[in-house]
């Protein structure tokens, strides 16, 4: 540049107006902001191009895609399924299970465990069926037998004074009540060709045949079991009068008939039991019996039987809600019918949380067989807990 060229510039700078350099900054501004932002978008369709590439191949048939939900059981499901269906326990041996719901399943063990999803299904067949497991007090345990610590004496005591010698007062006795676990079992079949049949449901079948074994089985045990080899049910204990009643024995109360209970024993029965369990009590007696006993009336010739007010909620006689469970005698003389009492201290029922199956394709050709089995125990904890009704004049 020339000294008159520079001079040219300057003076022709230095002449310009206020407005007229704010206007050329506004324009220089504009222009870079415009460059700026055809360089955005310029990178924003690349982009899109890219997504849009990616989407073309996750589409393939060969690829799965990869934003989908992860099932963290579909390889322990698979592989059951595979091991239902042909016996093939390969991908079963190459599984890492869950400690927690789950236990290492070998050979020499028996078989392997259902998957969670069968186990859960089983489980609330049980627990919404009519048997005392649904007013027990149940507990889960990883032993062979369940102990209940019982103190049913008291702590003597007596008025002192501030200067007269102290006497040693009588110290609480506590009784150890062990309820040992047994092993309850179930043997379905199935042809070997429904089970190549890729549209049956092995999961739902097996799950369906071993609840309905399992709760039938459980409910009678729980009720009237003989504890050899199976839940010692609660009518299985000593029944006495309850004027003589004694730890170790269930009282009972007199129907004052053979075959109908009388309204004034359904009262007495109840407060046969103590305050302290009247409050968790539940009436327990099968459909003949219930029968009858929604006849019965006060004497003011009110029904002591009340429906449910809501959907769900259980009939109740006498304020006290009733178990309708059909393993219980039916009325007639000298049988126990009718029980009253808080389940949920008064009997347990103790149970091992997993369920196994063992596949054999050999004993029953050309069908396959399923030996489910489930360890499970239950007997009184709580002698003064429950009470019963005795058919009969005494």
């Amino acid at each position: 540049m020339s000294k008159s060229d520079a001079n040219v510039s300057t003076k022709s700078g230095a002449d310009l107006s206020p407005a007229e350099e704010v206007r050329q900054a506004v324009s220089g501004f504009v222009s870079d902001f415009n460059g700026f932002r055809a360089e955005i978008n310029t990178k924003l369709q690349q982009s899109e191009e890219r997504l849009a590439m990616m989407d073309r191949k996750m589409t393939l048939p060969a690829r799965s895609p990869l934003g989908g939900a992860i099932d963290h059981d579909a390889p322990h499901k698979k592989a059951f399924d595979a091991y239902l269906r042909n016996g093939d326990d390969d991908a079963l041996r190459g599984l890492e299970l869950d400690g927690k719901s789950m236990s290492t399943a070998v050979n020499s063990d028996g078989g392997y465990l259902v998957d969670p999803q069968t186990s859960e299904r089983v489980q609330s067949v049980l627990n919404s069926g009519a048997s005392i497991r649904a007013i027990a007090a149940v507990v889960q345990v990883e032993a062979t037998s369940y102990d209940v610590l019982v103190d049913h004496t008291d702590v003597g005591a007596g008025w002192a004074t501030e200067t007269g010698a102290q006497a040693e007062t009588d110290t609480p006795q506590i009784d150890r009540i062990t309820v040992p676990l047994h092993e309850l079992s179930a043997l379905p079949k199935a042809s070997q060709r429904l089970l190549d049949d890729s549209a049956f449901d092995i999961e739902g079948w097996l799950a369906g045949r071993i609840a309905d074994k399992f709760a039938r089985a459980e409910a009678a045990a729980f009720v009237s079991g003989d504890g050899i080899d199976k839940p010692t049910g609660f009518l299985s204990h000593p029944i006495v009068d309850d004027a003589a009643w004694a730890w170790g024995n269930l009282g009972y109360v007199a129907s004052g008939t053979n075959a109908n209970p009388e309204a004034d024993a359904i009262v007495e029965l109840v407060y046969a039991l103590g305050a302290a369990y009247r409050k968790n009590a539940v009436f327990v007696m099968n459909s003949k019996t219930t029968a009858k006993v929604r006849k019965l009336k006060d004497t003011d010739g009110r029904f002591l039987w009340s429906d449910g007010l809501a959907a769900g909620e259980p009939a109740r006689l006498m304020g006290y809600p009733v178990l309708v469970a059909e393993d219980m005698p039916d009325p007639a003389a000298d049988s126990v019918s009718i029980a009253f009492g808080d389940f949920a201290a008064g009997y347990t029922v103790a149970e091992r949380p997993d369920l196994r199956i063992l596949r054999d394709p050999f004993s029953a050709k050309p069908h396959v067989l399923f030996y489910a089995t489930k360890r499970v125990g239950g007997d009184v904890s709580d002698f003064a807990a429950i009470k019963l009704m005795k058919f009969g004049l005494a």
